[in-house]
């Protein structure tokens, strides 16, 4: 399908906000290019890249990698498309990195996933896994025929660190810390869209309706709700 005009979108939200869901169902039913600010920096990575080499010297020492560096990392694949319309995620992350990507074009609108914390938290925290096979199971739609085993070996699952409580609190208050003001920084230019809810599936119509105003698509796209 081909956009009338170029569009381009921000999309934020915590992780396990379904972000990922609704950023395929958004490339789908709009023809957006998703661009996923952590892949564009593995790719970068893997191959050395001048900038690769030095996102990777930062991870490595345990550092956090400064704004300009994720910001030229980021532009310049984004020069790379200065005719597509895209969906940005995972970047802008501080104002710093707001401010440069306006440098280099325009952000059409921003949508904004708010989903309650405890509703990421149980999604996140309901997951177990089997180390060696890599099976995933989710104690709420998905659980093991017997709780805390394997339904192939019979070997006791385990929860991974990132979805203990402990750790999935950490990275939600420290995302709420990083983001705030990045979304005042859109809300005040007028771009900031939110949609509130704990399902995707509930939200996704109302992200739909509002884009489905916003860009000119095909009477194919439109039959994608």
């Amino acid at each position: 399908m081909v956009l009338q005009r170029i569009f381009r979108a921000v999309i934020m939200g915590p992780p396990g906000s379904g972000k990922g869901t609704v950023s395929n169902r958004i490339t789908q039913s709009f023809g957006l290019k998703h661009l996923s600010s952590g892949d564009i920096l593995r790719v970068n990575i893997n191959a050395k890249t001048e900038l690769g080499l030095l996102v990777k010297s930062c991870i490595d020492q345990g550092q956090l990698i400064p704004d300009d560096v994720i910001s030229r990392v980021i532009l310049s694949n984004l020069r790379e498309m200065d005719h597509s319309s895209w969906l940005l995620d995972g970047f802008p992350r501080t104002v710093a990195q707001a401010e440069s990507l306006d440098s280099m074009c325009t952000v059409d609108t921003v949508i904004n996933l708010d989903v309650p914390f405890q509703t990421i938290k149980e999604r996140l925290t309901s997951r177990w896994v089997h180390m060696p096979s890599g099976r995933v199971y989710n104690i709420d739609f998905n659980p093991p025929k017997i709780p805390g085993l394997d339904d192939v070996t019979g070997e006791p699952l385990t929860q991974r660190d990132d979805d203990t409580p402990e750790t999935v609190t950490r990275r939600l208050k420290a995302y709420e810390y990083q983001t705030q003001p990045v979304l005042e920084y859109y809300r005040s230019k007028g771009l900031l869209e939110t949609f509130s809810g704990t399902e995707t599936n509930k939200i996704w119509p109302h992200i739909h309706a509002f884009l489905s105003k916003k860009l000119p698509h095909t009477q194919e796209a439109r039959g994608q709700v």
